[in-house]
């Protein structure tokens, strides 16, 4: 009995029809390959891409960082994670408020970890103070903070607007106008808004920002 291989090689050649695959890579590289018998060719596509329907995933770092005042700042995690950048804004301490994000540089930063989810029915104002807490003890040591989230859109623009009002004793509008200026990403969740537009607090005298 012959084996499938010398079936095969036994076929007349010209019962054996060239064929040839499409492909596409991850990257959108269309090519051709082809052959016939043990023969391959390998060519690009010259057929324009078909149009798909999605998105195109950003990849990009956000390393974008937002001065709120001297010893406060405000990003990303990627930010965070960029070791040039914080040595760049001479951070010493790093406040994480995002969900499920590695504080990957603990021997060289004073971490604080606050995890927050980014949804408009979590309640806000209960984090603030430990928040506040870091803040102020990081400044006392003369250190400069990050606060950061994942994106740098919500949750950590959320708690600097907090730390605005309750220790500098800036209205609501006037520290969310501050946080936009130096963040134009910042936009917190409406949810987030709301409970900060009622935030009762007792200011704590401080430096102005």
């Amino acid at each position: 009995m012959q084996s499938l291989t010398e079936e095969i090689q036994s076929f007349p050649r010209k019962q054996l029809r060239k064929q040839c695959t499409r492909v596409t890579s991850l990257s959108g590289r269309r090519i051709i390959e082809s052959w016939k018998g043990s023969t391959v060719t390998v060519v690009e596509d010259p057929a324009p891409p078909e149009k798909t329907l999605g998105y195109v995933p950003d990849t990009t770092w956000d390393l974008q960082v937002g001065v709120i005042t001297p010893y406060l700042l405000l990003g990303s995690q990627d930010a965070a994670h960029d070791f040039g950048t914080l040595r760049k804004h001479k951070i010493t301490h790093i406040l994480n408020v995002a969900f499920r994000v590695e504080n990957v540089f603990p021997d060289l930063f004073v971490y604080k970890t606050v995890s927050i989810l980014d949804q408009p029915d979590v309640d806000l104002p209960p984090h603030l103070q430990d928040c506040c807490d870091f803040i102020q003890k990081a400044h006392a040591e003369n250190g400069v903070v990050l606060v950061h989230c994942n994106t740098g859109v919500s949750r950590a623009p959320s708690v600097v607007i907090g730390y605005l009002m309750s220790c500098y004793g800036q209205p609501f509008e006037e520290a969310l106008s501050l946080v936009k200026s130096a963040r134009p990403a910042a936009s917190p969740n409406p949810g987030f808004l709301e409970q900060l537009k009622n935030y009762k607090v007792q200011a704590i005298n401080g430096p102005k920002p």
